[in-house]
């Protein structure tokens, strides 16, 4: 447990693209941020969950992978100098005499500040994990939930769980990178795109992988080194497949944690917020990105973009009270190109 106490303008719950982005617009008003996430690196789920896929909707890149768009994040925001409390979740807020917040991690963290903004996409996703005895010792060396560089899967022999796309399109992806290829599915229908069915099925009849129906019933290793599963299909005798690494992809669940407990009258696990500030009904916190909801709301990226800056100007208003606010662009602004570094 950690004893650090801060002071800053403003939190930010959630380090995706969008937390990420808001870092940039309030750096630009000269408001600091410390971001919170429970993931260990910043990104979200684009990090996370498809960090090589592309994205077609950022506006000016045709074409990028969420793990670029992470880095150009960060890059862009690297000025403003934020400050990172990763690996941990926001867990309590108490509102200070002086009309500040005081947020607590679960990891002991405290910090206040009189600004709090919420970025935290669909909650706290964390993979679901086929019900299999021991699962805890083999995470994170021989079974993964997902994805993050293709590198570390090259010359294993890899088993793939599921049956929608994440499953078909990285059994596909790391093919090429396997020393051997399996894909498991409870059964012989797919719920992936179709054209992902068929190439993974092109593979099978190539004899490139092989391709098994049934349930994981139980990991065979050593200190966490999986060996081989064994596998149970119903009317049938169990069998064991061998494999060294074990991708599971049965989906997320999306839990909203203690956020639902801050009282700010959600609608189906949703912050209402209205869409001038995209404030909450509680004064001085404000949310972003895919949690909120307004009229018209559409869960992209983009919007999210939008809403950080509309944000960063009340933000602005809560940190400095005496002060005038004054609207600048970046293109002419020596004062804004300053504080980018920027000649």
């Amino acid at each position: 447990m950690s004893n650090e106490q801060h002071k800053t303008d403003v939190i930010i719950i959630g380090a995706g693209p969008v937390g990420l982005f808001a870092v940039f617009e309030l750096g630009l008003l000269d408001m600091k941020a410390h971001l919170i996430d429970i993931l260990d690196m910043p990104g979200g789920q684009c990090a996370e969950l498809y960090p090589e896929k592309p994205i077609y909707d950022i506006p000016a890149f045709p074409v990028i992978s969420g793990q670029e768009l992470t880095d150009n994040l960060m890059a862009q925001i690297k000025p403003f100098d934020p400050t990172f409390h990763l690996g941990q979740m926001a867990i309590g807020l108490t509102k200070l005499e002086n009309e500040n917040w005081l947020v607590e991690t679960d990891m002991g963290t405290k910090i206040e500040a009189p600004v709090i903004v919420i970025a935290a996409g669909g909650g706290s996703f964390m993979p679901k994990k086929p019900s299999i005895p021991n699962l805890e010792e083999y995470e994170g060396k021989s079974v993964f939930y997902a994805v993050r560089k293709m590198e570390q899967f090259k010359g294993k022999n890899i088993l793939v769980a599921g049956g929608g796309d994440s499953a078909l399109d990285w059994t596909i992806n790391l093919q090429p990178e396997a020393k051997s290829m399996a894909l498991i599915h409870r059964r012989p229908e797919f719920r992936a795109a179709p054209d992902s069915v068929n190439k993974m099925q092109a593979l099978v009849g190539a004899n490139k992988m092989k391709l098994y129906a049934g349930n994981l019933k139980q990991l065979h290793g050593v200190n966490g080194q999986l060996e081989a599963v064994t596998v149970e299909q119903r009317g049938e005798a169990p069998y064991q497949i061998e494999c060294d690494t074990l991708v599971a992809f049965y989906g997320l669940t999306m839990k909203l944690g203690p956020i639902a407990g801050f009282g700010l009258n959600l609608e189906q696990n949703l912050i209402p917020v209205d869409t001038e500030k995209f404030e909450t009904s509680t004064p001085r916190i404000f949310s972003i990105g895919d949690i909120n909801s307004y009229p018209g709301k559409l869960k992209l990226i983009l919007s999210g973009f939008h809403e950080a800056a509309l944000m960063a100007q009340q933000a602005f208003r809560y940190v400095y009270p005496d002060k005038k606010l004054r609207f600048q662009y970046t293109t002419s602004s020596t004062d804004l190109q300053g504080k980018l570094g920027v000649k």
